[in-house]
């Protein structure tokens, strides 16, 4: 009989090796957690280590930005892991802008590079061994806010959106492997991160956009992404793949 701890089976990704980007603080690290807890072996990466990655898993110092940041993950994950049997792209974010003219070229191409391409080029590196497994999940950490794209941070949602097209695409490139690929969107969570965001948006404009609670009544909490992503990796979401999971609280508009 599985006993069950804080939402979720326990001990139920024993023997499993999960590779975790952004896994420093807010969702990335609360992710960390819930691997750790269902008994997979964590290797977790950021470009600076704070005292919030969590006590059991593996830390290396890397950016995902680029090429070279992604092929020394890879090679970290192989060298402390033997392989990556789970992963999950969650570093992510983009500051906000007066509009989207006001964005330039380098802050386009750094959002596409964190928020897209950092997960193409990992990804690349990594599911040739899962393919050779036949076995493998990835799950992509993207945006509801792609629902309702606005000036400010529409170099964010595009690189997002992006990564949602590419995830359903891969996806059905890798089903006849056995490897699953899903993404989650998160909404409006309260971490150190996105707080920090919507103070820098105040400053651009006072009254940014809607800021009440959602229909859920409450912001998200990091363990409300984490327990999605943690669905998504586990044999209980076995027949899903090229999925977008929205957990928002209800904020956003669908369809």
């Amino acid at each position: 009989m599985t006993t069950i701890e804080n939402g979720s089976g326990t001990r139920e990704l024993e023997g499993k090796r999960a590779l975790v980007t952004g896994g420093s603080r807010g969702i990335g690290a609360a992710v960390v957690r819930r691997l750790l807890d269902a008994g997979a072996e964590v290797l977790t990466t950021a470009r600076s280590a704070t005292s919030a990655v969590p006590e059991g898993a593996t830390f290396v110092e890397a950016d995902v930005r680029s090429r070279a940041g992604a092929e020394a993950i890879a090679a970290a994950a192989q060298e402390a892991l033997g392989g990556v049997d789970i992963l999950v792209h969650n570093a992510g974010g983009a500051r906000p802008h007066k509009g989207s003219p006001a964005i330039t070229d380098e802050e386009w191409q750094d959002a596409l590079d964190l928020n897209f391409l950092a997960s193409v080029r990992l990804d690349s590196l990594l599911t040739p061994g899962m393919r050779e497994r036949r076995s493998g999940m990835i799950v992509h950490v993207s945006s509801a806010a792609v629902l309702t794209p606005i000036g400010p941070f529409l170099h964010y949602t595009a690189a997002k959106a992006a990564l949602e097209n590419y995830s359903r695409g891969l996806a059905l490139e890798l089903a006849p492997y056995g490897i699953r690929v899903n993404t989650v969107s998160p909404g409006r969570v309260a971490t150190p991160g996105g707080e920090a965001t919507r103070e820098q948006w105040a400053l651009l404009d006072p009254a940014p956009g809607p800021n009440n609670a959602t229909p859920l009544g409450r912001d998200g909490r990091p363990d409300d992404i984490a327990h999605a992503v943690l669905f998504l990796v586990s044999g209980r979401a076995g027949w899903l793949t090229g999925s977008n999971l929205v957990v928002d609280g209800g904020e956003f508009p669908r369809g």
